[in-house]
Order: structure tokens, then C-alpha cells, then sequence
């Protein structure tokens, strides 16, 4: 039971120490977040949660050698670590170059003209959509830091604001379609002599098309 208890201790106290870094990275960047957000219409909760998602709340060996927040990959010059992110000379440099390709790239500059500045929502699903991350969970994980850390309420919302209601993403699994071939049986045919043609045994034949005799009648169609 002791060591049930200490085991218990420990991972609620890393859960604590984790939760106050995060708490701390919002401390450090939220003027700059917001300071962009009024620039450019970002909600600051955005911004702020895909930062803490993807850089691991600047613990991440991206941020703390690359500067990079935000998982964007491109060439570096560190000698410290070998990586396919590319590094930047400030946290804020990382911060301004997110915001560059909202802004710039074809995929994702149509969000401004869909959703505003409040709508963190929308927003991180529009940002996944437009294939800014390769997991079909991103857009929920960034939602849900903005939720814990309730980031939104940073966005200097009006006091009147309504959030849009969204229906939940539904994922449709591709039904696989099997062709199931079929043979026109012709005469002088026996069960051997189609196996060998279609690459299959008698034996196949007869189990697939439930025969009991061997015997084949012209016209008869088999599933092979």
C-alpha cells in the first residue's frame, strides 16, 4: 500500500510540476501572444496553445536550442543537435514566423476571412485542416490546452460574445471494397485446370463455392 501511495505522490506531483511550467511559459509569452493577436487577429489563445503543444511548453529540445515554438521545419546552423526544424535568434522571431505563414501561405491566409479574432476554435481546426499537422487529433489537443489553461481569456473577448457551435468532427473509415472474381465454367473445364489458370488449388475452389463433387457442369459460375 506504501508504495502504491508514493508512486501516487509522484505522478501527481509531476503532474503539478508540469502543470506550473506550462503556467509559467504563459507568464513569458502572453504579452507577446497578445501583442500579435491585436496585430493580426490571431486569438492569443491560439497562438499560445499550438506554441505550448508543439514546443512542449519551450521543454522541447526545438525551443531550447532552435528557438523554435512551433514545430516548423527548414535548414539550421546549430552544432548542438542534429534536426530538421529550423532554428531561430529569439522565442519572438519563432512567434512572428507563425504568424508569417498564417498569413502568407495560400493554405492557411483564408482563415482570416472565416473566423475572428475570438473563435479559437475554429481557428485551430481551420489551422489543421489546412495541413498545418499530419495528426487528425491536433485540432482537439489545441483546444483542449485552451480550455485547461482557459486561455481564451486572453483574447479580449466583448462581454457579449457568443461562441460559435461547431458539430464534432466525424472520421469515416474508407470501407474496403473486396472484388470477388467469378469464372463462367466452359466445357472440356475441370477443377485442376482452372486452379492452375487462376493460381489457386481444387481444393480452393471446392471450399469457396461450397461443392462437395468435383464435378463441374458448362455454364456453372464459381467464385474463385
Amino acid at each position: 500500500m506504501m508504495r502504491i501511495l508514493t508512486f501516487c505522490f509522484i505522478l501527481l506531483s509531476g503532474f503539478i510540476a508540469k502543470a506550473q511550467e506550462t503556467e509559467n511559459y504563459i507568464t513569458e509569452h502572453l504579452d507577446y501572444a497578445q501583442g500579435l493577436m491585436q496585430d493580426h487577429k490571431i486569438p492569443a489563445s491560439v497562438i499560445l496553445a499550438v506554441a505550448i503543444h508543439e514546443s512542449a511548453a519551450g521543454n522541447s529540445k526545438i525551443a531550447q536550442h532552435l528557438n523554435n515554438h512551433f514545430g516548423v521545419k527548414g535548414p539550421n546552423d546549430n552544432t548542438e543537435i542534429h534536426s530538421s526544424y529550423r532554428d531561430y535568434d529569439s522565442d519572438e522571431a519563432s512567434y512572428n514566423h507563425f504568424v508569417e505563414i498564417m498569413e502568407t501561405r495560400p493554405q492557411f491566409n483564408s482563415l482570416f476571412d472565416k473566423y475572428d479574432q475570438y473563435d479559437y476554435k475554429g481557428w485551430a481546426r481551420g489551422i489543421a485542416r489546412s495541413g498545418y499537422a499530419q495528426s487528425r487529433t491536433w485540432a482537439s489537443q489545441v483546444i483542449a490546452l485552451v480550455k485547461k489553461y482557459e486561455l481564451y481569456r486572453y483574447d479580449d473577448r466583448p462581454a457579449d460574445y457568443v461562441e460559435p457551435v461547431y458539430a464534432k468532427p466525424v472520421y469515416h473509415r474508407k470501407k474496403r471494397h473486396f472484388n470477388s472474381a467469378r469464372y463462367t465454367v466452359k466445357s472440356g473445364d475441370n477443377l485442376n485446370l482452372i486452379a492452375k489458370r487462376k493460381g489457386t488449388t481444387a481444393k480452393a475452389i471446392m471450399k469457396k463455392n461450397g461443392l462437395k463433387s468435383s464435378k463441374l457442369k458448362p455454364g456453372q459460375k464459381l467464385r474463385l
